[in-house]
């Protein structure tokens, strides 16, 4: 094996979900790995700091919005990005919601929000993107973002089937389309510090470092690798892998914290560092820690209940 397996120069790649976050995270992974990145989201402010951001690494870059559960939005920004970039290699389904709430009065308006963006966007995505590859005759890279929340009860049925159907959908796809040397695979993270868990309790942080081997809460820059990983050559005999990156999480089955016998790789401090740039480019206040406590109150709310913090 060597470095160049790894390299993307030349690559057209599209990020869903890509203004912040996860999805920025990737973006800026592909691009720095040599990849033109079209930059996908509803949030057309924060998508275009994030495209110009591409384009400070000597890349090339545009915007497109789209809403992933309207099949003309997703064949029409498959479409302009072709048509900017001149083909795709390389489309990394990210856009994802969750909606709180227990399941005995989930209301069903929020079940099919969930599941029409996480699983069925992602499925009009990845179709969109498999049916360009087939044109151009020459394969390409699928790579489809599920949770560990696929194999652990964290959240609710919406989300954790949301992401279940993800895993088992991707390996469906892969198993369909290697025929046309298409690989889809997909990553699954832990909890990660973007946006979403800007208003997350400092005590949640820390029961999560507790609880993970490696020591720390993930962040978006610890999917770098992977995603480069799973764009690049070096993937090109994996398909239809669930590749879990969540620091260990899973494995912890015990009742009581784990212990440490040095201090893990990044420091709590380290840890906020794309969180708190992210919520810069969203124009939101925060605290040293990263914390916007009116960002997403309902899932600070789910954690002080579960944690009996007051």
């Amino acid at each position: 094996m060597t470095m160049t397996q790894f390299n993307l120069t030349g690559r057209k790649a599209l990020v869903t979900g890509a203004a912040v976050g996860i999805g920025r995270g990737y973006a800026v992974a592909l691009a720095k790995a040599g990849a033109d990145v079209a930059v996908v989201d509803l949030d057309e402010r924060t998508g275009r700091k994030t495209a110009d951001a591409i384009k400070s690494y000597g890349r090339n870059s545009l915007f497109v919005r789209c809403d992933v559960t309207k099949k003309d939005q997703v064949e029409a920004m498959l479409a302009a990005v072709v048509q900017a970039f001149g083909q795709l290699d390389i489309g990394v389904n990210n856009a994802g919601i969750g909606i709180l709430g227990g399941d005995a009065d989930y209301p069903l308006d929020d079940w099919n929000k969930v599941i029409g963006v996480n699983l069925t966007g992602m499925y009009l995505c990845a179709q969109a993107e498999a049916k360009q590859f087939i044109k151009q005759g020459h394969g390409g890279k699928i790579i489809n973002t599920a949770s560990m929340s696929a194999r652990i009860c964290n959240c609710n049925a919406s989300y954790n089937a949301s992401k279940g159907g993800v895993v088992e959908m991707t390996r469906m796809l892969a198993a369909e389309w290697g025929a046309y040397n298409i690989n889809v695979n997909c990553l699954s993270p832990s909890y990660i510090l973007s946006p979403m868990h800007a208003s997350t309790p400092m005590e949640v942080r820390a029961r999560i470092r507790e609880l993970t081997p490696l020591g720390y809460v993930e962040r978006p820059e610890d999917l770098y690798g992977p995603v480069v990983f799973l764009a690049s050559e070096a993937s090109n005999y994996v398909t239809g892998v669930d590749l879990l990156v969540d620091g260990g999480h899973t494995l912890n089955a015990w009742l009581t914290p784990l212990s440490r016998a040095v201090p893990p790789r990044i420091s709590p401090e380290e840890e906020t560092v794309q969180l708190k740039h992210d919520l810069a480019a969203m124009e939101l206040p925060f605290d040293k820690n990263g914390i916007n406590e009116t960002l997403h109150p309902e899932i600070a709310d789910a954690y002080r209940a579960a944690f009996g913090l007051s």
